[in-house]
């Protein structure tokens, strides 16, 4: 059994929106495979973690907006987007995006065409140094897969959570869409401190 260590999330309140800086335009907003990232692989950075989306478009645009203003450079889907246009919205922030199916991606097909290496977890990502394990039910990762990670970040739960299993940090950032809770939430992730914040979107 995997000893748990529980760190308490920092949430923060909604901010006022700020502009978003203008970026190059990266991707084709109907073919969209995921970039190269150009940055060091063993640079420490920020990352946006999401996951559980079920179409809310609003918290979606509110969450890209949101990692803009933390410095954010990559995000992580941990699954359940539904449909291809909640995943459409979440390419329009300009960023980088990593992402897996959950078990609520009906429509697989039709996510594929908007990024093509989009597929079931778990996923092997190494990121600012770090090796993470992409995965929508964390009941379901092989623990060969938990062990060699130094991140595990999950989502399928709508529980927002971070904590240190056996050494490894474990980020959840429970449901951007609400539906179930009521509570919109992302993670921010530096590689460098180890550490993850929850914020409320």
């Amino acid at each position: 059994m995997r000893k748990k260590t529980t760190v308490a999330p920092y949430y923060c309140h909604p901010a006022e929106p700020k502009q978003a800086k203008t970026r190059p335009d990266a991707f084709c907003l109907t073919l969209a495979p995921t970039p190269i990232y150009t940055k060091s692989i063993g640079e420490a950075m920020k990352i946006g973690i999401i996951s559980d989306t079920h179409d809310n478009l609003p918290t979606i645009t509110a969450a890209t907006g949101r990692f803009t203003q933390c410095g954010v450079e990559v995000i992580l889907h941990a699954g359940d987007f539904v449909a291809p246009f909640a995943l459409r919205r979440l390419l329009q922030g300009r960023l980088p995006v990593y992402a897996i199916f959950g078990n609520c991606d009906g429509e697989r097909v039709g996510l594929a065409k908007l990024l093509p290496d989009l597929a079931d977890g778990p996923r092997r990502i190494e990121l600012g140094g770090k090796k993470i394990c992409l995965v929508h039910d964390i009941k379901r990762l092989p623990h060969k897969e938990f062990e060699a990670a130094d991140i595990v970040v999950c989502g399928h739960t709508h529980e927002p959570k971070v904590e240190r299993e056996e050494g490894r940090l474990v980020v959840n950032p429970g449901e951007a869409a609400g539906w179930l809770t009521g509570r919109c939430t992302v993670a921010i992730l530096d590689t460098d401190a180890m550490a993850a914040d929850i914020e409320t979107i």
